[in-house]
């Protein structure tokens, strides 16, 4: 797959903005309050950490809201400082048997069990053996189960030169009880059964599996991939803990699939290969997965096929650097999580963090629906080209299209875009937070926003940008972009933005044009930088907006209050008392003080002026009514 420089979102297009400097809103004799001072690592000077004196708790429904309401978001406010680090603590989960399952070891039938102890003062023994299936030379135990049983084979001991080698034609059960093998020259655990194969870690137990640096034991004509190596499925259960080193190819890896169940907790520590793979999926239904990965380009969890999470938690931090890949004639780098298929996201944990140059958090070739969850991403490596060719940052990639029906999801990319689809976006619930240098969200396609909460911010290019339409039908969406010409929103050329419903306030440097076909008015004005500005129907406050800092000057405020060609009452430089706050917006507040202007909603704001049009009308001059 080509990954050259998509140039689209900043080259191809025009954009139709202009410089609220050359506007001329000082006509409205707003005095603006000077800018509030803050750090450059805190946009506002309020407190980022989520404390209860600056954010409320929010709580309760994350679907999107069509009155004048923030409240519900689920946001602890942390964007900007949370961090990510490993935690092998273990979960409280269910565990629940689904008795049309036959990934539940619960839901086969153990004819046997034998049991083998690997030892570093002589050789393995085994017990149990009663069929005559097992070799033994030294600490290399070898299994070739030709009956027509399903047995347990339950592994125990110390070795340093040794592993366990498995030949089926019946599905089975490894049972790891206190095992911790070292193969020096391969995989520690080889597994050459093609059918299904549950690991179970033994509750109150800890095992270790270590690969070689090279797999000398390899045998022509048969796989090797990894530490712990399968053809076969690989289901692993159990409340025990498995630590997985692996120094030459993958941690864990099987030619069909993985998937991990409520209970179990997995180590996996790469310095060259991918830490989880499954050529068909990776499942992850629960459980705890820590996954350290160093090698050039390598993944933290990886698939020919697609990646389910239903529950659980899993951090993946990735360090390496890029390659050149040969097979894609494209630049390779590392991403916590990689599917060739598609990506869903049901349910559980997600904390990833990718450091090296061009990594990324979830990337996927087709794409991606995430349903509920929490999902933390954060990815701080710089960006690479040379000629045509490049790789990039980014917290969330689908080359598919990306829906988020609900969940919680926090990215912050240090140099490039923190969501990107090169297909089409829609949001319908959940809250979407993303701080990055580039796009915050972007899209190929439209973009449409019908519910849930959505905070986008920029510091070097738009809040939301979107390669054709944006819909905004409802839910609560604050978009902050930088300064001229960037936007909070952003539509490219010949395309539009509607605003049709929901809490709506967007900052940049310019306004881009909402489209007159909007079924929600809107106002647009020029504001200060770190001001506190507010809009009031009448008495009543609609809201209050505390303006980061930076060079992003035109606002953009749009809700369900609003009717096109009434009047409103904006204030700088107010005191906002109460209410229920989402990031830098206040609802249910009561406002006092500042400066008063008075503002006319239309159902097109913003500005075509300078040039054709970028998300709106092409040419002419300021949209009239709009004051």
């Amino acid at each position: 797959m080509s990954a050259k420089k998509d140039n689209e979102n900043n080259n191809t297009r025009q954009k139709a903005r202009v410089s609220w400097r050359k506007i001329g809103i000082i006509a409205l004799s707003i005095i603006l309050l000077t800018v509030m001072g803050c750090s450059e690592d805190d946009p506002y000077d309020y407190n980022w950490s989520g404390d209860s004196t600056s954010y409320s708790d929010f709580s309760g429904s994350s679907s999107g809201n069509t009155s004048d309401d923030v409240s519900g978001s689920g946001s602890s406010g942390d964007l900007t400082t949370f961090s990510i680090a490993f935690d092998k603590s273990s979960l409280s989960e269910s565990y629940v048997v689904d008795s049309e399952d036959d990934d539940y070891i619960e839901n086969s039938t153990i004819a046997a069990t034998i049991r083998i102890q690997f030892s570093t003062t002589g050789s393995a023994t085994v017990e149990g053996d009663e069929y005559g299936i097992v070799s033994i030379e030294g600490n290399d135990v070898t299994v070739n189960n030709t009956t027509s049983k399903v047995i347990a084979y339950e592994l125990s001991g110390t070795t340093t030169d040794g592993f366990f080698k498995l030949y089926s034609s019946k599905k089975q059960a490894i049972v790891l009880n206190g095992a911790n093998i070292t193969n020096p020259d391969g995989a520690a655990i080889n597994n050459q059964s093609k059918k299904r194969t549950f690991v179970v870690l033994r509750d109150g137990t800890s095992n270790y599996l270590t690969d070689g640096t090279t797999y000398s034991d390899a045998i022509d004509g048969e796989d090797m991939k990894a530490t712990f190596f399968s053809e076969g499925q690989l289901i692993f259960s159990g409340s025990g803990y498995l630590e997985v080193d692996g120094n030459c190819k993958a941690g864990i890896r099987s030619d069909d699939y993985v998937r991990v169940m409520p209970g179990a907790n997995i180590y996996v520590d790469c310095s060259s290969g991918n830490g989880i793979r499954g050529n068909d999926a990776v499942i992850i239904s629960g459980g705890v997965i820590n996954v350290n990965i160093t090698g050039t380009a390598d993944k933290g969890i990886s698939t020919d096929g697609y990646v389910q999470v239903d529950g659980g938690r899993t951090t993946i931090i990735t360090s390496g650097t890029y390659e050149w890949d040969e097979d894609d004639n494209d630049y390779s780098a590392c991403a916590c999580i990689k599917a060739d298929s598609v990506v869903n996201i049901n349910g559980g944990e997600l904390n990833l963090r990718s450091t090296g140059t061009g990594g990324k958090g979830i990337k996927c070739d087709k794409a991606m629906t995430i349903n509920d969850g929490k999902i933390r991403i954060i990815t701080v490596g710089s960006s690479y080209s040379k000629g045509s060719y490049s790789t990039s940052p980014k917290g969330i990639k689908a080359d598919g299209d990306l829906t988020i029906n609900g969940g919680h999801i926090q990215v912050r990319s240090g140099s490039s875009e923190g969501i990107e689809s090169k297909g089409a976006i829609v949001i319908n619930g959940g809250t979407v937070e993303s701080y990055c240098s580039d796009d915050a969200i972007n899209s190929k396609y439209d973009m449409t926003i019908n519910g849930g909460y959505v905070y986008a911010h920029a510091t070097s290019n738009d809040g939301l940008d979107a390669n054709n339409n944006i819909y905004i039908n409802g839910g609560v969406v604050i978009a902050e972009g930088s300064g001229a010409p960037e936007c909070g929103l952003d539509a490219a050329e010949g395309y539009n933005i509607y605003i049709n419903g929901g809490i709506v306030v967007a900052l940049g440097g310019n306004v881009a044009e909402t489209s007159s076909s909007s079924k929600q008015a809107s106002v647009a004005v020029s504001v200060s930088s770190g001001s506190t500005v507010g809009l009031m129907s009448g008495t009543n406050a609609i809201l209050s907006y505390k303006v980061p800092t930076g060079n992003a000057t035109g606002l953009m405020i749009s809700s369900p209050s609003l009717q096109s060609s009434g009047s409103y009452t904006f204030l700088t430089g107010c005191t906002t008392s109460g209410g229920d706050s989402f990031y830098p917006v206040t609802t249910g507040c009561t406002l006092s003080g500042g400066q008063q202007a008075t503002l006319t909603a239309a159902y097109s704001v913003g500005s075509s002026m300078g040039g054709p049009g970028g998300g709106g009308m092409p040419g002419g001059g300021m949209p009239g009514g709009r004051w």
